[in-house]
């Protein structure tokens, strides 16, 4: 058995896409603490890499499974709470005299317990709404049209994803304007870009499954 796992994990990509995926969602959530405006566009610093964990849920539950796609986003799921829970330990531990920079460290990474629990709770239910669906949309196709999927998958997804965060994270924060264009905004940049990316996820795909083949 123990000569069995440690095939697996030395062959098989899964474990790196996992880890992959949890980095980005960890420096996404570091990022997404600065509000961005680009023009009329507003945003957060999340949306550089944010997007590339659904691309990589995609991976996971086209090649692994929903099962598979759920252990790391359960994994995920836990570190970001981790992660916030830390950062807060950090931020109340009683700072050294000589270190000037408690301020900002209080306003980049300290504990805004809406901001944290609305990202993890965002991506918790977006993630798993993507997954799901793109089951859901395979199982119809009988595992043709992959672009239906992957595009379906996203829409639901990322629309979860980015309601719930924006619901939770604007509350007594942002103006109903402020609140509706990043919503619209957001949603509508993360869609198209992964859209835009598609032909890079086809490819991840069918590189990821012909190792995973030639592994077992």
């Amino acid at each position: 058995m123990d000569s069995q796992i440690s095939t697996f994990y030395h062959r098989s990509l899964y474990p790196i896409i996992a880890a992959i995926f949890c980095a980005l969602l960890l420096i996404s959530n570091i990022g997404a603490t600065k509000f961005i405006d680009i023009g009329f566009i507003k945003t957060d610093g999340g949306a550089f890499l944010f997007p590339l964990t659904y691309i990589l849920g995609d991976v996971l539950t086209e090649v692994y499974g929903f099962r598979a796609a759920r252990r790391v986003i359960y994994t995920g799921f836990g570190l970001g709470a981790l992660a916030g829970f830390t950062f807060w330990l950090v931020q109340i531990a009683p700072a050294a005299a000589e270190w000037p920079n408690q301020g900002a460290f209080e306003a980049i990474l300290g504990f805004v317990p809406q901001i944290v629990f609305a990202s993890i709770i965002a991506f918790l239910c977006g993630q798993l709404s993507n997954s799901w669906t793109l089951v859901q949309i395979k199982k119809r196709t009988h595992e043709k049209k992959l672009w239906a999927r992957l595009i379906g998958s996203t829409i639901v997804g990322e629309l979860v994803d980015t309601v719930v965060f924006t619901f939770i994270a604007s509350l007594g924060r942002l103006t109903f304007d402020e609140f509706l264009n990043y919503l619209v905004v957001g949603y509508l940049y993360k869609t198209a870009l992964e859209v835009l990316l598609l032909p890079i996820t086809y490819r991840v795909i069918a590189v990821v499954k012909n190792r995973e083949i030639g592994a077992s």
